[in-house]
Order: C-alpha cells, then structure tokens, then sequence
C-alpha cells in the first residue's frame, strides 16, 4: 500500500513553547484529515500572532494533551537532543492468516513527521559585575534577542501550518475511502523519539508490518 510521508520542516524551541507548537501542528493535520460533520474550533495562540483550527472534538483533544505530556516528559529526561514525533494514518484490513482464522492487518496510508529541536534558555548573566549600566545593557540585549527568536519561531510555524496544507490539498489519491467508525477522523497513533533513538526508523517498519486490534492511539 502507497504510504505518503511529510517530513515537516525543524522548529528550535524553548521548553515553554513545546505544549502550543505542537498542539497547533497536529491538531492542524488532524483537522485537514476530518471525517464527515465536525465543528470547527477558532484557537487563538498566546505566545504568537497565530489562529489554528481544531476539530472541536473533546476526546480527540484529550488525546493529543496525553500524547504531548509525554512528549515533554521525554525532553525533561532527555535535554539537549532533537526529538520527533510522528503521526500516522491508517486503516484496518482483514488478511487470511490460516485456513481457519483471519487476522486484522494495520495498513498505514500517511504518516507526518514533527521535528523540534528543544533548546535550553539561556542562563542570566552573572551578577557579579559592579557596573549596574552593563547589566541593563546585556539586560536589554537578552530581550531583543528573545524577541528577535520568537519572531522567527513565529515565521516557522507558520511556513510548517502551510506546509500542511500544500501537502494535504496535492496528495489526496492514497486517501481510503471513508471507513463505518466512530471519531471525527481517520484512525491514527502518534508515536514519540529522539534523535538518539537509532532504531526508530527501524522501529516504524516493524509498526508497518505488525498486526493488531484497531486503537485510536497507542
């Protein structure tokens, strides 16, 4: 089966900015994969000029809060490492095991990359200095900086919202038909690594490959 695959573009963020990033991204990519009627949700980011749209559903918005709690537990267990997660779509498909008995095979049609490099706030400077005017100035300059990395984050972001859209509008023929489920999209799981995760690549093919019971996340 044809398995699409967006590497989305790197985001350097600060540990504060984790939990609005990534709400933002999946829940735009969930969103572009809705199921039928859903109820749009207007959300309007605090930490960036920024509106993305949700699903309005509560449990799938409990979902993704779950996954991303983990995601920060993860980066708090392991600092100053790139970390990804990623997002799959797939659909069900009886295949005959055995003469007897069939077995449910998790077929994986897409699959999105998120990828932030979670970068440490730089420390004070010390305040051992006698000069009070040459702490103002690095005092001053740490805020411009801020402000200087929060636009660009900004900017980012916003080149990876649009990403998403390009992409999901131009790949639409490996879609599946509409499967008889319950939720408001497609069936999918979200799984987590970091950059010295060296068989999470190999660990995807094994997921492709596995069979098991539908679960909208796992």
């Amino acid at each position: 089966m044809n398995c699409e695959v967006c590497q989305l573009k790197e985001l350097e963020v600060e540990h504060f900015e984790i939990r609005e990033v990534l709400r933002c991204i999946l829940h735009t990519i969930l969103f572009h994969r809705a199921l039928g009627l859903v109820r749009p949700k207007d959300v309007d980011l605090q930490l960036f000029e920024i509106t993305y749209v949700q699903c309005g559903d509560i449990g799938l918005e409990k979902k993704v809060d779950e996954k991303i709690d983990q995601f920060i537990e993860r980066v708090e267990k392991h600092p100053n490492k790139k970390n990804q997660i990623c997002l799959s779509f797939y659909e069900m498909k009886k295949t005959q095991a055995t003469w007897f008995s069939n077995k449910v095979e998790r077929l994986y049609w897409e699959q999105w990359y998120i990828n932030l490099n979670v970068v440490q706030q730089p420390k004070s400077q010390s305040g051992k200095s006698h000069h009070s005017n040459v702490m103002i100035d690095s005092g001053e300059t740490a805020v411009e900086e801020r402000s200087v990395r929060q636009a660009a984050l900004e900017a980012s972001l916003c080149e990876v919202l649009f990403q998403i859209i390009k992409f999901s509008n131009e790949k639409r023929e490996h879609v599946p038909p509409i499967p008889n489920l319950d939720g408001v999209c497609f069936p999918y799981e979200i799984t987590i690594s970091s950059s010295s995760d060296s068989a999470f690549g190999m660990d995807m093919l094994k997921r492709m490959l596995q069979t098991g019971h539908p679960t909208m996340l796992s």
